[in-house]
């Protein structure tokens, strides 16, 4: 990594709604300066996407935004930021993409102009690459809507963009539920990087030319699949919390090429990236249930600068519909977070203090969120000469806080768990410090059949 040392190195200051480097944005937000804003984030309910429904679409987004402001105006926001993750037809066709923007900026510059709210509209457009087996990464014909419909949305009004970029997923996926932690490594810390380096070179140059704000990445087809294994007892909660902070060599990348932030929520890894980098970031807890269950519901909004839902459908409750539902549960949360943090410092840790608590004892993928582990983590990571090397001194730094806290009794485990400990630490212990050499090591024994090794530049 190109960090080798922590842009937060005290616990204490590694907290809610301040960051070293705090984003202001073109309606007036300051993310990362004193303020925790809710990040809304919203899906369709299950509809096909095509020339015939488009009109409806769109109306439904622009109806999104309207309720969701209007909700907001009515409980005073102090601003909110609208995450518009694409469907595939929609980045597939980037006309539909650039037409909701457009719609929705429209609601956004509405309401700031009438009631002085400032909203922004995150873009983050999927990634269209892993729908092709084996997916070319940087020669796919795939690539060309995905960069498309950034530049034609930031123009429209995306003003943050980001993505969830799967470089790498496509070895990713079975050496998870093989619990294979070398091919882990070698598909987030080698493919992933390398993916990542090529994909945010190219959206920073589009959010430059535009005068918009390169966001960030995330591993949530890493982290959040790792997550939902373990929820389902599919693999080990330990493993899966040793994914999760070997995820952040991959997704601090996107910072290296440089993004500013916010990072992107639904990956977690945000808190080690806000410690190693000091960039604002956007984190979910407990309000992402819509989407998955976690063990992570309050812990996650220690570090938070955006606090956000993950993405819940445009169907309606008996309240109303559920955005706007989930914005007034995410403006009263953060209201929480200004009202300590208007309080003051001591009242800032003690709020933060039983947020952790109340979660960190219970699993150790919350036990790693807690900033004290955190900073403990990121201190051994950034020691590391390598993306590789990196990832094997946190993990195995995370293993050893996770350890002792089973041996003392805080921290509940089984011994079906129990057993994991030595067996993923000799594992690590076999990677080479040498990427080179790693990599050399894996190209011998992966399957050739999953993944194009020229499409990673190796």
């Amino acid at each position: 990594m190109k960090y080798n040392k922590l842009a937060i190195s005290d616990k204490d200051d590694l907290i809610f709604g301040h960051a070293p480097f705090p984003v202001t944005t073109r309606r007036g937000l300051v993310i990362g300066g004193g303020k925790v804003y809710p990040e809304l984030n919203f899906t369709l309910p299950p509809m096909h996407i095509n020339s015939d429904t488009i009109g409806s679409i769109i109306q439904q987004y622009r109806d999104i935004a309207r309720g969701a402001l209007n909700r907001g105006v009515e409980l005073y926001s102090n601003g909110i930021i609208l995450e518009f993750e694409t469907l595939p037809e929609m980045t597939k066709n980037p006309d539909y993409g650039v037409e909701i923007i457009k719609a929705m900026n429209e609601v956004c510059e509405e309401f700031f102009q009438k009631h002085g709210i400032p909203s922004e509209i995150r873009l983050t457009p999927n990634d269209l690459r892993e729908f092709e087996r084996p997916p070319r990464q940087r020669t796919s014909h795939l690539l060309n809507p995905m960069l498309e419909l950034f530049e034609r949305g930031s123009i429209a009004g995306g003003d943050i963009l980001s993505i969830e970029s799967t470089g790498g997923k496509e070895i990713f996926d079975d050496a998870l539920m093989n619990c294979n932690i070398r091919e882990i490594v070698f598909s987030l810390c080698v493919l992933g990087v390398r993916d990542m380096k090529m994909l945010w070179a190219k959206i920073v140059e589009i959010a430059g030319k535009h005068g918009k704000i390169a966001g960030g990445d995330t591993a949530c087809g890493f982290g959040n699949t790792a997550m939902v294994l373990a929820e389902k007892k599919y693999i080990p909660r330990l493993f899966a919390a040793i994914v999760r902070i070997m995820s952040v060599v991959r997704t601090i990348v996107a910072v290296e090429e440089g993004a500013s932030g916010p990072d992107k929520d639904c990956g977690y890894e945000g808190i080690y990236l806000k410690a190693i980098t000091g960039i604002p970031v956007s984190m979910e807890g407990k309000t992402s249930a819509c989407a998955h269950l976690s063990p992570l519901g309050n812990i996650a909004g220690a570090g938070a600068d955006l606090w956000s839902n993950e993405s819940v459908q445009n169907i309606k409750l008996l309240a109303d519909m559920a955005p706007t539902v989930y914005l007034e549960q995410l403006e009263y949360d953060t209201r929480l977070f200004n009202q300590a943090i208007k309080s003051g410092k001591s009242d800032m840790l003690a709020l933060q203090r039983h947020m952790v608590e109340s979660d960190m004892y219970f699993d150790p993928q919350a036990f790693i969120l807690a900033p004290s582990n955190v900073i403990e983590i990121a201190g051994e990571m950034v020691k590391g000469k390598s993306y590789v090397e990196s990832a094997v001194l946190g993990a195995l730094k995370g293993l050893d806080l996770i350890e002792e806290a089973v041996l003392s009794g805080q921290l509940k485990s089984s011994e079906m768990e129990n057993v994991w400990f030595d067996l993923i630490r000799e594992e690590l212990k076999t990677i080479p410090p040498d990427e080179d050499m790693f990599i050399e090591e894996m190209l011998k024994v992966t399957d050739h059949s999953k993944y194009l090794k020229e499409e990673y530049g190796l």
